[in-house]
């Protein structure tokens, strides 16, 4: 059985600025630093990740508590802003999940996202019951560990999969990196940060300009 394990930034939306809206809202009122993530490259990079890294160029030790606090604004204010921000979804997604769901393959997620941001972002285009479990930025800060946290949770569940039944889709180098690592396939999408080209260049299996390439992806999926 395959095993699909989507991204969310960029490749499946856009969250119009609502996560680095609310990382700069939570650092402001934990720590008092105002606009924390100027110029700062957030592409495929866990929110733990980002957080660790935020408060360390800020010169703030990156204790648990601390970053437990700014998680839990984080998520206060995530719920708010996604409401209202310009967000929208990528090119083909609703298709492509409507048609994958009624196909013999598994959905889940393979994302830099803390579990319970990643869960806010889909409901807000009412698409997270695609996704069941999978695994998140708030499993562990490095990314490329947790493709095999995505498969342990998928085995408690019953299903008898292996690395290598994994096709991971995502939108950065960070993506197929963490695929390639553990013996798994990378889709990779040019609908974020990254170019078609550069996204060859890095080694991904197949690249997509978008979603909607759906005869192609659903070609490749099933090799």
């Amino acid at each position: 059985m395959k095993v699909l394990l989507f991204d969310i930034d960029g490749t499946l939306l856009d969250s119009g600025g609502a996560g680095t809206r609310s990382l700069n809202i939570a650092f402001k009122e934990v720590v008092g630093i105002e606009n924390a993530f100027h110029g700062f490259s957030m592409a495929g990079k866990t929110d733990l990740q980002i957080i660790k890294e935020g408060l360390s160029m800020h010169g703030f030790s990156d204790d648990e508590a601390l970053v437990d606090a700014i998680m839990r604004s984080y998520i206060k204010h995530l719920e708010r802003l996604i409401k209202s921000s310009p967000k929208r979804l990528k090119p083909g997604v609703t298709d492509l999940l409507e048609t994958l769901s009624e196909d013999s393959v598994t959905l889940g997620l393979l994302t830099g996202n803390i579990e319970q941001g990643a869960y806010i972002k889909l409901g807000s285009f009412s698409i997270d019951h695609y996704f069941k479990t999978g695994a998140f930025g708030s499993d562990h800060e490095d990314r490329n560990r947790l493709l095999p946290i995505a498969m342990a949770r998928f085995r408690e569940m019953g299903l008898n999969v292996s690395h290598q039944d994994c096709i991971v889709i995502g939108d950065t180098p960070r993506d197929i990196e963490c695929a390639h690592i553990h013996g798994a396939r990378c889709v990779a999408v040019a609908t974020g940060p990254y170019s078609i080209e550069t996204l060859k260049e890095k080694g991904a299996d197949i690249v997509l300009e978008s979603l909607e390439e759906r005869d192609t992806f659903l070609s490749y999926i099933s090799q």
